[in-house]
């Protein structure tokens, strides 16, 4: 038994991860195109969908077992910004400024424009597959999972029960923690992860080789955080001037497409899908990376 595994074994205290539970509760994304690591659910004809998934621990040398990223979105007069917001390292965001300002002038228009340009919050856990009904070749292996805060707040839920009559459970916990019953519907035309359930405690596996194994395929998620996945504060203001129009672009509607594809998931969503093939690959309701796309489609 390796040293880490052991180490994961005999420290299960999650009181550490609540307080940083706690932390996440105050508002504060990055993927490369199309990535295999990641496990993203599907739904069937009729927009509903269904899979059972386990929430793992944190990846070895890694003190937390989910990261949250915020980024930005949007098209200007000058092109694209599409990149990772600099408050995910806590540091100041030229966007973030800007939408500020706009807020605080109190003029409806403004604050709508501040709206659309606002960050969007992901998280990423590496998860066990336990069921996928829709690709059962992806069930017993180990992928990166990312999703929004509807999912996260029922994280949230179960580790911070509401009632007394409600234990706390580390769901990331291999021997003590939960399966996770990802239940999807369309209600109105978006996708709601409502019904979706933690199911009673259970051993992910009764046997430690196989768990150890598991915990041995995790892959890195401080990697996420890792510096070359930011701008600089001057880079993204310059990005944001040229955006917004305040100074001449100069970048051309490739190079605008290349940063797209470079800053946004490639998903099946994203790509054309055959008639006769209306399965879709799903991402929470609050992402709106997936949209660029349509909206691109969309532009005259």
């Amino acid at each position: 038994m390796s040293n880490a595994f052991a180490k994961l074994k005999k420290g299960r205290d999650f009181s550490k991860l609540t307080e940083e539970l706690e932390k996440t509760q105050s508002p504060q994304q990055t993927s490369s195109s199309r990535d295999d690591r990641f496990w993203k659910p599907t739904t069937d004809k009729t927009g509903n969908g269904y899979a059972v998934i386990r929430l793992l621990p944190p990846p070895s040398d890694e003190e937390l077992p989910w990261v949250r990223i915020f980024n930005h979105g949007f098209k200007g007069p000058g092109g694209w910004l599409i990149d990772n917001c600099l408050t995910t390292l806590n540091k100041k965001c030229p966007v973030c400024e800007a939408n500020t300002e706009l807020w605080n002038t109190g003029t409806t228009e403004n604050q709508n424009i501040a709206r659309d340009r606002k960050r969007k919050l992901k998280y990423y856990s590496n998860i066990y597959v336990v069921s996928d009904p829709a690709h059962p070749e992806n069930e017993g292996k180990v992928f990166l999972y990312q999703f929004g805060k509807k999912i996260f707040d029922k994280i949230s839920d179960i580790m911070q029960p509401t009632f007394e009559d409600e234990n706390p459970i580390n769901p990331f916990d291999m021997w003590e923690g939960a399966n996770f019953k990802l239940k999807i519907r369309t209600v109105d035309g978006y996708i709601n992860y409502d019904k979706s359930e933690f199911d009673s405690v259970s051993a992910l596996s009764d046997d430690d080789e196989e768990l150890e194994s598991i915990f041995n395929k995790e892959h890195s998620l401080q990697d996420f955080l890792a510096s070359d996945q930011f701008k600089a504060y001057e880079s993204m203001k310059d990005r944001l001037d040229r955006v917004l129009g305040t100074v001449t672009p100069t970048r051309t509607a490739a190079e605008d497409m290349e940063q797209i594809m470079d800053r946004t998931p490639l998903t099946e969503a994203a790509a054309p899908v055959a008639a006769k093939e209306r399965v879709a690959v799903i991402q929470d309701e609050e992402d709106d990376a997936l949209s660029y796309f349509e909206k691109l489609a969309n532009e005259d």
